[in-house]
């Protein structure tokens, strides 16, 4: 029966298990009842039960951690530690199939410290456990043997154990690099770098394994004996084409550290001059250096420790030597890898001939070389100048033999354009002209520019250059100089004939062949060129060659050919830019002023003002009215003052009404004046032409009385008032307004504007419109004026000023009106002569 306390009694715990001896449960709880019981009490409970159910891994499993638990503390050398391992062994009998058992009995071998047992037991448990658990084995089994002492066992498990699983060779290479295995490492590592599947699980690349591999083998020659270092540093170099230099390093490093130092100096001289790139050139070089220097100073100690003879100076001067011999070949090699990279590059070839100066044998074999090499169609640069330059060399050493035939021999280079070619043409005509060959100079160029059996178009890209050479204006141009300088006018001219008829002719040439014909007095034959010319281009180019044959012309003939001129001027104006109208008009109209009529003259300036361009419009209307005011007096400019007004902008219209009220006010005629500066008021917001309306003020004082002020004062508030009204000026000064007085819903969205803001613009416009309305005068006997704090303050400023130059009228309504004016204006009265009013009414 249970007990009182909730646990069962023993007898009935023990009934039980006698009466169901089967069941793994009943026994785990007579087990777990017994707890407290003494060990062999324990011990015995647990063998009764694995008597009955050998096979119950749950009773195994929980009676052997029972007994490692008892010896936990123990010293090893006990007899209780045997009990337990003969107590692992008889479970294996039945449990040999479970790997936590024999997990559980190699760590408890282990910390037994018997190695040879817990080696043994390792193997009998993958013997006896599938391969599939194999991998719970090993990582214990691995650790157990690299904490031994015993680097042939660990390194003979391994082998074993990559057999199954060769991804971890990393793992195995780190131990015998650490074992001091380098031999079998660096066989191992070269396996892993050759496989192509292989994938680290460090995450190295290829590369990095191969870089591991070569410092591996190169920093210890003597310990890797199993492998042909020269063959795979090597095989690596073709492989990784792009770290030449630390691979070619590494091979050096190699027969360094093996002491074969003249291996070492063959491979760094192989290296540097392979490399491709700056960067391996670089690392190399470095390297090599270093080596000498190392050299150098390995011998200065050894001599120094053992004494000096005869032999070591030499060989310490012989080391030296080399070191200053690499050291002065760096520039050199370093042009010998740029070629190497792009052999067709000009000016790394040119770089290279200077670096031989003063080597003459060497700068004739490298330019030998450069024109060998140099690929016309692929080059980097210009081909033509290595030949040209290979011939000025023989020429500065006075070959001239050797030049010529290095120019004769460039002549026939099939080059990527023409130009080159011509160029080529042109040096040889030079050279023959610093030795005062002429004729052959001239026989040199002749011969660049004849026509060859088959003719090609000049872009023809299809056909070599040499049978399009004879259309290049480079080599026509240097035979036209030559010709003028040395032959005679025919061949001159025929070679200028035959340029204007092979259509390559330039305005410059057509100028330079007319020049030349007025030079020898052919003057209609130099008029005839420029008549070629203008045939052949249109505008904008044509404009230098009617330029210069217009002025000649003129100069020529004058007034005589009058008409003839005109033709001209009308021919060259027909189809005319504006941007080139300006220079051309003006030609014409000195033309007509100083031979023609001077009415059509000012036709011209007239058309001239139509036909530039808007920019210049105002300065051709400048000069038209000085043409004018000087053949036929200032008032024949009224006319045209009023056209420049009309057609010019504000901007310049504006400049236009002020000079002519000016000239206007010069004249006397003082209604005029002010009748234009009543016009030009219109297009004068006083916010921005502040200077116009000071101008008219001045006048007004010189000129006016007390009614033009008020008049003044009157348009200016009412174009104030207009420009107010307009949107874009008022939107801005509203917006201001409100949003320094109210703030309104503009003020949080700039840009947008609300209901409010339009109708307080609205209101605002009104306002202004109705003060302008009332600026109107009123059709009275006598004007009034809204009189205002600032008209009144202007008038008293006015007032204070003296005009000798003022007109006294005197006016019988004056006195009249004499209360209803400002108090503060005391205007000066002077009587005035009738004759100035001229047809005026007499008062």
């Amino acid at each position: 029966m249970p007990s009182l306390n909730g646990k069962p009694d023993v007898v009935f715990v023990t009934f039980c298990a006698m009466m169901n001896p089967y069941s793994v449960k009943c026994w785990m709880r007579y087990i777990e009842f017994k707890q407290n019981a003494p060990k062999s009490t324990l011990n015995m409970i647990y063998e009764r039960a694995l008597k009955e159910l050998p096979g119950s891994y749950k009773l195994w499993y929980s009676y052997l951690r029972e007994r490692r638990k008892q010896v936990k503390g123990k010293c090893i050398t006990e007899p209780a530690y045997e009990e337990v391992n003969n107590c692992h062994e008889r479970a294996l009998v039945f449990m040999h199939k479970m790997p936590r058992i024999w997990l559980d009995y190699c760590q408890f071998l282990v910390t037994q410290c018997k190695i040879t047992r817990s080696r043994r037991t390792f193997d009998r448990a993958l013997r006896a456990l599938p391969v599939t658990q194999h991998p719970r084995i090993w990582p214990l089994y691995l650790r157990f043997v690299r904490n031994l002492p015993l680097p042939e066992t660990a390194i003979r498990v391994y082998r074993r154990y990559l057999k199954l699983s060769p991804e971890n060779a990393e793992e195995y290479i780190d131990y015998l690099r650490s074992v001091g295995r380098l031999d079998e490492a660096a066989v191992r590592l070269a396996t892993v770098v050759n496989d192509e599947s292989f994938v680290s699980k460090e995450g190295k690349s290829n590369y990095q394994l191969w870089h591991e591999l070569c410092d591996l083998i190169s920093q210890n020659p003597d310990k890797v004996t199993s492998l042909n270092v020269g063959a795979i540093i090597r095989g690596g170099l073709t492989r990784f084409t792009d770290q030449l230099g630390k691979l070619w390093c590494s091979l050096a490093d190699y027969y360094i550290r093996s002491g074969h130092f003249e291996k070492a100096r063959d491979v760094y001289e192989e290296a540097i001059l392979t490399v491709v790139t700056v960067r391996d050139f670089t690392q190399v070089f470095d390297s090599y250096a270093q080596f000498e220097e190392s050299m150098i100073a390995a011998k200065m100690e050894t001599t120094a420790e053992m004494g000096q003879d005869e032999d070591d100076d030499i060989d310490l001067e012989l080391r030296l030597a080399r070191f200053e011999q690499l050291i002065a070949r760096r520039p050199l090699l370093l042009n010998s890898v740029l070629l190497r990279q792009n052999p067709h590059n000009v000016h790394e070839w040119h770089k290279r001939v200077k670096l031989y100066e003063g080597n003459p044998r060497q700068i004739i074999n490298t330019y030998t070389e450069a024109v060998q090499t140099v690929d016309p169609m692929k080059a980097t640069g210009k081909p033509h100048s290595l030949w040209v330059s290979f011939a000025k060399f023989y020429e500065e050493n006075e070959q001239l033999d050797d030049a010529r035939t290095i120019f004769e021999k460039a002549t026939k280079v099939n080059y990527k354009q023409v130009d080159d070619l011509a160029a080529v043409w042109c040096e040889y005509g030079e050279m023959e002209l610093r030795h005062e060959n002429y004729e052959q100079a001239l026989r040199i160029l002749r011969k660049a520019t004849a026509i060859p059996s088959k003719k090609a178009e000049y872009f023809d890209a299809s056909e070599p250059v040499q049978n399009r050479v004879y259309k290049s204006l480079k080599v026509w141009s240097m035979l036209a100089d030559l010709e003028e300088s040395l032959g005679t006018f025919q061949s001159t001219k025929a070679v200028y004939d035959r340029i204007i008829d092979l259509r390559i002719a330039t305005p410059q040439i057509i100028i330079n062949y007319a020049m030349f014909l007025e030079e020898h007095n052919y003057f209609e034959e130099s008029f005839k060129a420029y008549e070629r010319g203008i045939a052949l281009f249109r505008w904008p180019n044509v404009y230098d060659i009617w330029n210069t044959y217009l002025t000649k012309f003129i100069d020529r003939y004058g007034g005589k050919k009058l008409e003839r001129a005109r033709d001209l001027f009308e021919q060259a104006l027909d189809g005319c830019p504006a941007k080139f109208a300006k220079t051309i008009y003006l030609l014409y109209a000195k033309l007509e002023e100083e031979y023609g009529l001077a009415r059509h003259a000012m036709a011209v300036y007239e058309r001239a003002t139509q036909a530039v361009e808007t920019e210049e419009r105002h300065l051709m209307f400048n000069i038209y009215i000085k043409r004018a005011a000087e053949i036929y007096g200032v008032t024949y400019t009224r006319a045209i003052y009023q056209k420049a007004i009309e057609v010019l902008p504000d901007e310049h219209a504006r400049d236009m009404c002020l000079r002519f009220a000016d000239m206007e006010s010069k004249l006397g005629e003082i209604d005029r004046a002010r009748a234009i500066y009543s016009y030009c008021s219109q297009i004068c917001d006083p916010r921005v032409t502040a200077n116009f309306w000071q101008t008219w003020k001045e006048f007004e004082i010189r000129h006016g009385n007390e009614d033009t002020i008020r008049e003044m004062l009157r348009i200016k508030r009412s174009v104030q008032a207009t420009y107010n009204t307009q949107v874009n000026f008022m939107s801005s000064q509203m917006l201001k307004a409100t949003t320094s007085s109210t703030g309104t819903v503009s003020d949080l969205a700039p840009g947008q504007m609300g209901i409010d803001d339009m109708k307080m613009l609205e209101q605002k416009a009104q306002q202004l419109a109705a003060e302008a309305e009332q600026d109107k005068p009123k059709p009275k006997e006598k004007i009034l004026f809204v009189r205002s704090d600032t008209s009144r303050s202007e008038l008293a400023e006015l007032s204070k000023q003296a005009n000798p130059d003022e007109i006294d009228i005197d006016d019988d309504d004056e006195d009249e009106d004499e209360d209803q004016g400002p108090d503060e204006v005391q205007l000066e009265q002077k009587s005035v002569p009738t004759a100035v009013f001229g047809g005026l009414k007499d008062d």
